[in-house]
């Protein structure tokens, strides 16, 4: 599977060795992150890039990396399409797949350690979306679509 990850200034640190821990276990990433923890960038600008390579089918799903994970999260769900989630637990990363069809996680340094981290990856790659045609969660999902549809006709 081949992933879009990206970072701001922030989580510098976390993305290098989150990108590690995918590589390791199997996945082709593609990384639109910062790489220099000194330069005070914008991380909208990053969530915006991974989000864009996820509607255009360069990457399949993504990982963002910031501060608290909420910024980099906010500014990728703009973009068409994008289901991105904000986390700090494992049992969060598999239900925001499982119930909402979400195709980006996001997580903070400042919130999240190494291990935990990597629990949070795992659960959010090996959980799939459990939206049965007819189903509760495929409904949900469907009304928020419409509202992205509603919207962005204005």
């Amino acid at each position: 599977m081949k992933i879009g990850i990206a970072n701001d200034h922030a989580a510098v640190a976390l993305k290098n060795t989150v990108l590690q821990y995918l590589k390791e276990k199997g996945f082709e990433c593609i990384d639109y992150g910062s790489t220099d923890p000194s330069c005070k960038d914008d991380y909208p600008d990053f969530g915006q890039a991974v989000g864009e390579a996820l509607m255009r089918g360069d990457v399949e799903k993504g990982v963002l990396i910031c501060g608290t994970g909420i910024g980099i999260a906010l500014a990728a769900n703009k973009v068409p399409g994008i289901r991105a989630a904000a986390v700090s637990d494992a049992t969060s990363a598999r239900l925001c797949v499982q119930h909402n069809n979400c195709n980006i996680i996001s997580f903070g340094e400042r919130v999240v350690g190494v291990e935990l981290a990597k629990d949070i990856l795992d659960a959010f790659f090996a959980s799939k979306f459990e939206g049965e045609p007819g189903s509760r969660h495929a409904r949900r999902v469907e009304k928020i679509s419409e509202i992205e549809e509603k919207y962005s006709k204005t």
